[in-house]
């Protein structure tokens, strides 16, 4: 019998995406319509950063419940993280031809598409899922001051004075987040099975549309951005 989705899981992905929507229309608005509001600072880099971080670890925990869960092997990993990795190239490609001024050269889909290949050899060792993302995360604090003068580096979290993009996720801090994922999916889901009891709340219609939106995240991250600038160009045209 094919296990069970867990619909807490689904649901806070679908929070996370619907959260993404909604940043993502009002910095549309804000660089379309220059409007002139600070909305990489404060209170709103902090709700981006708290969305990206939400998605982050729920990679680690979704990558536990399904390895512990089916044993697949690196082989599948590797494919299914050059796919997100793929898609992240064309969003690349896309950003430099229409949006060069903010070309995206590792985004999130770039990030989580090598994560998911490198977090391989950690989804079965909790512990040590734990320290090496402390580790990323210090790694992460020590070169994010350096400075170069090539792209090569971005990957790593090295980029050159005044760099700027629209989306930028670096190995390092935020691999660390993955593997911290790695560790509650591991810690909550033994077996890829739930430890604790909570309501069961799957019935209910908000919980049923997050959940559908939490399972079709990555269709609607690829689609969402066309139509949210679509609308801004309406709104302002």
């Amino acid at each position: 019998m094919k296990p069970s989705r867990l619909w807490e899981i689904d649901a806070l992905r679908g929070i996370a995406i619907s959260a993404m929507i909604i940043f993502h229309f009002l910095f549309d608005l804000n660089y379309f319509g220059s409007l002139g509001w600070k909305i990489g600072q404060g209170g709103w880099w902090i709700f981006a950063r708290s969305i990206a971080l939400t998605f982050i670890v729920l990679v680690g925990i979704s990558l536990t419940l399904s390895y512990n869960r089916n044993r697949r092997s690196l082989t599948h990993y590797t494919k299914r993280g050059l796919k997100i990795f793929s898609w992240g190239l064309l969003i690349t490609a896309v950003t430099w031809i229409f949006l060069p001024a903010g070309t995206i050269y590792f985004g999130i889909l770039h990030f989580i598409g090598l994560s998911i290949i490198l977090a391989y050899p950690f989804l079965a060792r909790r512990k040590s899922a734990f320290v090496v993302g402390l580790l990323a995360l210090f790694a992460g604090i020590v070169i994010m001051e350096q400075r170069v003068q090539t792209y090569s580096l971005l990957w790593l979290g090295i980029a050159p004075a005044n760099f700027y993009t629209f989306d930028y996720f670096p190995l390092f801090p935020w691999f660390g987040y993955v593997l911290f994922g790695i560790f509650i999916g591991n810690s909550l889901y033994k077996r890829g099975e739930r430890q604790y009891k909570i309501q069961d709340l799957s019935t209910g219609k908000t919980i049923r549309f997050l959940s559908f939106l939490g399972r079709n995240s990555l269709f609607i991250y690829l689609i969402h951005q066309p139509i949210s600038i679509a609308l801004v160009l309406a709104i302002i045209g």
